[in-house]
C-alpha cells in the first residue's frame, strides 16, 4: 500500500504558558454564546456512551437544541456499562502521595511518552470534578469505614486513585449520565432517536453540518442537519474480530468522516487487555473481561516446569514463577497493560502457559483470601468472580482463574486539536473515538475518566467558542443528496452481490489475520503479509458476501455487511501505520525494537510524532504532529 508524506500538522488551540494554567487561559479566551442565542444552535451527538451521554446531556443542559442518535434500543445498553473496575481521579483521599501532577505523569509515562502533555494535564485536573459530579448523581462508589469514597490501585500508578461502584463502575457511571440525559429528553432540549445508525458525514460548505442515519427497524434513510456534529461512537478493536468490545461495536462512523477529510491519527495502537478469560474454541464470537482491578488482590503466576498438566493446587510454591514479581518487583502485578500482556505471551510462549492450548497464566486468590477473608474479597469481587464461574463451570475461590491477553480498547482514533475538534471543522471528536490522551498504552481505569471529562467538561466549554459564530446557515442540498446517494448506492452494492459466504465469515477471517500479524507483536514480515493478503480478502468479500432481506426492513446481516466492509479499509491503514513505525512504544511492539531484556525499544528522534492519515484516493498522506515535552523528560519506561 502506497502513501506519501505531506505537511506537518499542528494544535493551533492549545495554549502556551505554564501547564497548570493552560485549561483556565483557554476557557477565558474562548468565545461564549449568550443564552437566547444558544436556543437558535443545534448540535448532533452521535453516541450515547459515557462520552456522548454526559456530552448530549450537558449541551442540553446549557440550552443547545440537540440531537442524540445510538444504534441500541436505549442508551443504556451503550458499550460503557460493560466497564468494570474503576475511574481514575487525583482526589489523593488516602493520603498516599497521589496529586494531579502524579496523574498526569503516570498517564504520560503509561501511554510511553506518545501523548500531548496539555491534554493530559487538562485530564488530570479535570478528574477530581467528575468524582463530585457522579456522587451528585448518587453513582453507588463503594466507600471506607470512615464514610470517605475508597479507591483501589490500577496498573501503572503505585497510588490508590482508582474509584469504584464493585465490578459495576460502567454500569453505575453510565446510569448517572443516562438520567442527565433523559432529564433533558423530558425538558425538550435533547431529541433521543435510538436504533439509528450514522452511515455518512454531511459536509456543506467545508464544514460538518449533518449526518445521515438508517432507521435500523424500517430501513429509512434519513437527513438531519445541525450547526456542529460531535462523534462519541467509541473504539474499533472488533477489527480483530475476537475483542472484549461488545459485537455491535464498530468503525463506521469515524471511519465516514475519516473519508470525508478528518485525519485518522496513530491508527496502529491497540491496547491488549492482560485479563480476559481465554479462547475457549472457534465457535466463540467475542471475549469476556475480567476487571484489572483483580490484579489488586490476585497473584499472576505460571508453573515453572514446561508442559506442566498438574492441578494448580498440586503445583508447590517453590515450583511457581509468579513472573510480573520477579520481573517488575517495584509495580509487580499492577504493572500496565501492555508490558503484563507482553510477559503473559512470552512465558506461554515458552511452553509454561496453562489451560487449553497453553493458552493462558493463572491468576490467583489463594493469598489474599487467607489474608482478608473470604466475605472481604467477595465484597469487593463478588459479581466478577460469579461472572468467571458462569462463563467457565469453574469457582475462583477455590482454584485460580486462567487469563490471557486480548484486544479492548484503541488509543488511536481521529484526529483532534486541544478543543476535541477534528480537521474538519464542526465535527467535535470525544472519548475513545478520538486519539487525544493515551499515546500509545491507556492505564487502566482512565477510558471512564477521558469520556467524562470530554462530556461533562471540556467539549461544553470548547464547541461554544465554535458555535458562538453560528447559526451556519442553509445546508447545501446538493451536499445533502450526495452523502444520501453514496450511503444508498452501498446498501444497494452490498445487497446486489448475492455471494456464499456470511459476513460474519469474512470478518472472522479478517480478524485471525490481523490478529497474526498485527497483533501483541507485530514485523516488518507480518505487516507486509498483512497488507498483501487484506485486499485479497476485501476483493473476495464484494464479490462473494452473501447478505439476505432487504434494505426496508430490521436487517442485522445487511448491518454486519457495512460495518466489515469498512473494517478491511481500516485494517489496512492499521497494518499501514504500525509498518511506517519502525519502533516500539507502549501496545505497539515492533520484534525488531527491543532492548536486551525484551522491553520495548522507542525511537525519539525519528517518531517522536502523532502519525496523522489523510483520506486521499491516490492513497493515504502522511501528516506528523511533534510531540514536545517540557515537563516529562522521555525516557525509557522502567517498571522494575
Amino acid at each position: 500500500m502506497k502513501y506519501t508524506e505531506g505537511p506537518e500538522i499542528r494544535d493551533t488551540k492549545a495554549p502556551e504558558g505554564p501547564i497548570e494554567e493552560r485549561w483556565e487561559k483557554r476557557k477565558f479566551g474562548a468565545k461564549l454564546v449568550n443564552p437566547a442565542n444558544k436556543r437558535k444552535l443545534n448540535v448532533i451527538v452521535v453516541g450515547t456512551g459515557l462520552a456522548g451521554g454526559s456530552a448530549a446531556a450537558t449541551l442540553g443542559e446549557l440550552g443547545y437544541n440537540v440531537k442524540s442518535f445510538c444504534y441500541q434500543d436505549s442508551p443504556r445498553r451503550a458499550h460503557s456499562i460493560a466497564a468494570q473496575g474503576g475511574i481514575n481521579a487525583a482526589k489523593n483521599y488516602r493520603g498516599d502521595g497521589d496529586s494531579i501532577y502524579r496523574l498526569f505523569y503516570d498517564t504520560v509515562k503509561g501511554g510511553d511518552f506518545r501523548a500531548r502533555e496539555s491534554n493530559v494535564y487538562r485530564l488530570a485536573q479535570v478528574s477530581v470534578n467528575i468524582i463530585d459530579q457522579a456522587v451528585a448523581q448518587g453513582v453507588p462508589f463503594a466507600r471506607e469505614y470512615g464514610g470517605l469514597l475508597d479507591t483501589r490501585s490500577f496498573g501503572g500508578a503505585q497510588v490508590s486513585r482508582t474509584f469504584y461502584a464493585r465490578g459495576q463502575t460502567g454500569q453505575q457511571l453510565l446510569l448517572g449520565a443516562y438520567q442527565a440525559l433523559e432529564r433533558q429528553v423530558a425538558a425538550g432540549t435533547v431529541e433521543m432517536h435510538t436504533r439509528h445508525e450514522m452511515l455518512d458525514l454531511i459536509i456543506s460548505d467545508g464544514r460538518a453540518r449533518g449526518v445521515i442515519v438508517r432507521d435500523m427497524v424500517t430501513g429509512e434513510i434519513e437527513r438531519h442537519l445541525a450547526d456542529a456534529v460531535v462523534l462519541a461512537t467509541g473504539g474499533y478493536g472488533n477489527v480483530f474480530f475476537l475483542s472484549t468490545n461488545a459485537k455491535g461495536c464498530n468503525t463506521t462512523a469515524i471511519w465516514r468522516a475519516h473519508e470525508r477529510g478528518a485525519y485518522f491519527a496513530n491508527p496502529c495502537y491497540t491496547q491488549i487487555h492482560p485479563t480476559c478469560i481465554p479462547v475457549s474454541g472457534e465457535y466463540q464470537s467475542k471475549l469476556t473481561l475480567m476487571s484489572e482491578s483483580l490484579r489488586n488482590d490476585g497473584r499472576v503466576w505460571v508453573p515453572l516446569l514446561k508442559n506442566d498438566e498438574r492441578a494448580p493446587g498440586d503445583i508447590p510454591e517453590a515450583e511457581r514463577d509468579y513472573y510480573l514479581e520477579r520481573i517488575y518487583p517495584s509495580f509487580g502485578n499492577l504493572v500496565p497493560r501492555d508490558i503484563a500482556s507482553r510477559a503473559a505471551k512470552n512465558v506461554c510462549d515458552e511452553g509454561r502457559g496453562v489451560g487449553p492450548g497453553g493458552l493462558g497464566v493463572y491468576l490467583d486468590f489463594r493469598d489474599a483470601i487467607n489474608r482478608l477473608g473470604r466475605d472481604a474479597v467477595e465484597k469487593k469481587y463478588g459479581n466478577l468472580f460469579e461472572m468467571y464461574e458462569r462463563i467457565t463451570g469453574e469457582n475462583p475461590y477455590d482454584v485460580p482463574m486462567r487469563i490471557y491477553p486480548a484486544v479492548h480498547y484503541t488509543m488511536g482514533g481521529l484526529w483532534v486539536d486541544y478543543d476535541l475538534q477534528s480537521t474538519i471543522p464542526g465535527l467535535f471528536v470525544i472519548g475513545e473515538a478520538n486519539f487525544s490522551d493515551h499515546g500509545a498504552n491507556r492505564l487502566g481505569a482512565s477510558a471512564l475518566m477521558q469520556g467524562l471529562a470530554d462530556g461533562y467538561f471540556v467539549l461544553p466549554t470548547t464547541i461554544g467558542d465554535y458555535l458562538a459564530n453560528g447559526p451556519y446557515g442553509d445546508v447545501d442540498e446538493e451536499a445533502v443528496a450526495e452523502a444520501e446517494i453514496q450511503v444508498r448506492n452501498k446498501i444497494d452494492r452490498l445487497l446486489a452481490v448475492n455471494g456464499t459466504r456470511t459476513p460474519d465469515s469474512f470478518h472472522r477471517e479478517l480478524g485471525k489475520l490481523m490478529w497474526d500479524y498485527c497483533g501483541m507483536e507485530r514485523t516488518e514480515e507480518s505487516l507486509r503479509k498483512a497488507l498483501e493478503r487484506i485486499p485479497e480478502l476485501r476483493e473476495e468479500f464484494w464479490q462473494n458476501v452473501k447478505v439476505s432481506g432487504t434494505a426496508e426492513e430490521l436487517n442485522q446481516v445487511l448491518e454486519k455487511a457495512g460495518r466489515v466492509a469498512d473494517f478491511f479499509d481500516l485494517a489496512e491503514l492499521m497494518c499501514l501505520d504500525a509498518l511506517v513505525r519502525t519502533e516500539s512504544c507502549g501496545g505497539h511492539f515492533r520484534a525488531e525494537s527491543q532492548d536486551a531484556d525484551g522491553e520495548a525499544l522507542r525511537d525519539d528522534e525519528n517518531f517522536a510524532h502523532v502519525s496523522a492519515w489523510e483520506h486521499s484516493p491516490e492513497g493515504p498522506v502522511l501528516h506528523k504532529e511533534a510531540l514536545e515535552y517540557e515537563y516529562v523528560k522521555m525516557t525509557q519506561r522502567s517498571y522494575k
